[in-house]
């Protein structure tokens, strides 16, 4: 495989990919926050299917914006020479590893309180926007200046974080961005631990006790025939009999994040989503519902 080419700033990048254009080939883009896995690997791989002999785009942007006071910001892994062999062993063509003052010029950063912002909707919240306030204006902020950027015609997310999925198809409908965005499903290991780049952080007994996220998501798949409360209390009942998680968050929502009335008709597609402290690190994931 050619090794990708590395781009730091905002001129590189678009020279890098001007030709691309010119020749006119799709160009796919998978925004992430390095620490690579094979998680992130598969969605380098739904992009090369979208864009054929298009260039494939890998951010890799640890963004200040969205991590709020006390969370990991200094401890989120920074591994760049290991991310660009999982980029070279996927076929990517360009990785856009930019400096914070690269993607925030004009002096005062991401915390400066006049800069422009992408401000979400509702939807924002809820959930992981409950706890954690102000994340999800960080999170589309930065998706949309690496929208403006690269100017792909796809881009690639994860299930995992389904709430950030949604709120990112929504901001590229709502703002006649252009660009279609797909959800690829949550990769897993063989015990059903969603890969996560936190997962670096748990203990062999935190890991342990993590897999009660997974377990708890499959029980209430399996008691969906019965209605809402029947699988939240199948969920419930797996993660209490774990003393190792603290359960932030635990719901059943319809497939746009919507309400759910306790028994859906027949042939409802619903999420249940969780997020969760296990030893000092926090984890989300979630699966889909099929209510009969």
């Amino acid at each position: 495989m050619p090794t990708p080419v590395l781009a730091s700033t905002r001129a590189e990048l678009a020279s890098l990919l001007d030709a691309h254009r010119g020749a006119g080939r799709r160009v796919g883009l998978v925004p992430t926050m390095g620490a690579l896995h094979d998680g992130h690997a598969s969605l380098m791989r739904v992009a090369r299917d979208q864009v054929g002999d298009g260039p494939v785009v890998v951010s890799i942007f640890v963004n200040p914006l969205q991590f709020g006071e006390g969370e990991d910001l200094d401890r989120y892994p920074r591994t760049l020479e290991a991310d660009l062999a999982v980029c070279e062993r996927e076929g990517v063509d360009v990785v856009f590893a930019p400096a914070v003052e690269e993607m925030y010029p004009g002096g005062a950063g991401p915390r400066d309180p006049d800069m422009t912002t992408v401000q979400p909707g509702g939807l924002a919240d809820l959930l992981e926007g409950a706890s954690r306030p102000g994340h999800f204006r960080g999170v589309l902020t930065v998706v949309a200046k690496l929208f403006g950027l690269v100017r792909p015609d796809v881009a690639v997310f994860g299930q995992k974080d389904y709430q950030q999925l949604a709120l990112i198809t929504r901001m590229s409908a709502d703002l006649c961005l252009g660009i279609e965005v797909i959800g690829a499903e949550t990769q897993r290991e063989p015990d059903g631990l969603a890969l996560s780049s936190r997962n670096r952080y748990l203990s062999d007994g935190d890991r342990a006790a993590a897999l009660a996220l997974s377990r708890a998501l499959r029980a209430a798949q399996e008691r969906a025939a019965y209605g809402v409360p029947a699988a939240r209390w199948a969920a419930m009942s797996v993660l209490k009999s774990e003393p190792g998680v603290e359960l932030d968050y635990l719901a059943l929502r319809a497939a746009d994040l919507g309400d759910l009335p306790d028994h859906p008709e027949a042939g409802t597609v619903g999420r249940i989503l969780l997020a969760a402290k296990v030893g000092t690190t926090r984890l989300i994931d979630n699966m889909e519902l099929r209510f009969s």
